[in-house]
């Protein structure tokens, strides 16, 4: 695991590389294993390859969102917040285990925080994408994860760029 996190970047340019059946199994696997509170899993995914459909889904934020529209795979994290009253974080341990495993099978991920975002003023990103993917009302979009095989080359962060100054033992700002 250490070595997946010490590699793991996040990745805004891909190949025109669909990825195969094989790796798609494992992921929906990882996303179907992840935590959650209480075993609840009020968590849905919407896998979704069509390019224009990820074109439109690149509109879905006015900054950070461009990616989306040249990734080979994104998956749409959803929840329903009648199930689990701390679906955010079990709709963000979900994308995280996705992208680790996208990782360790050698694809290139990166996060598109959806909730909480805009579109353009008036318009959430997260009404945005429930219109254009005929999302139920009672769902709410937590992210998009693109993923798919890398076209850039960046290496993991150094050791030497840990905060370590941000760990404290035993009491806060208590250092060893």
């Amino acid at each position: 695991m250490i070595e997946i996190l010490r590699q793991r970047r996040s990745i805004r340019a891909f190949q025109d590389k669909p990825v195969e059946p094989e790796k798609k199994a494992l992921l929906i696997e990882a996303l179907l294993r992840s935590p959650s509170s209480r075993n609840f899993q009020p968590w849905e995914f919407i896998l979704v390859e069509d390019r224009q459909q990820l074109k439109k889904m690149a509109e879905a934020k006015a900054h950070g969102a461009d990616f989306v529209g040249k990734v080979p795979l994104a998956v749409v994290v959803l929840a329903n917040p009648e199930k689990s009253d701390v679906w955010v974080e079990d709709c963000s341990i979900a994308s995280i285990i996705l992208q680790l495993e996208a990782q360790a099978l050698g694809l290139a991920s990166c996060w598109c925080q959806i909730r909480l975002r805009d579109k353009e003023e008036g318009v959430s990103s997260e009404a945005y994408l429930k219109q254009l993917l005929q999302v139920p009302e009672h769902l709410r979009v937590e992210s998009v994860i693109g993923i798919g095989y890398s076209a850039e080359s960046k290496q993991g962060h150094t050791s030497d760029t840990l905060l370590k100054e941000r760990i404290s033992y035993n009491l806060y700002g208590l250092k060893l």
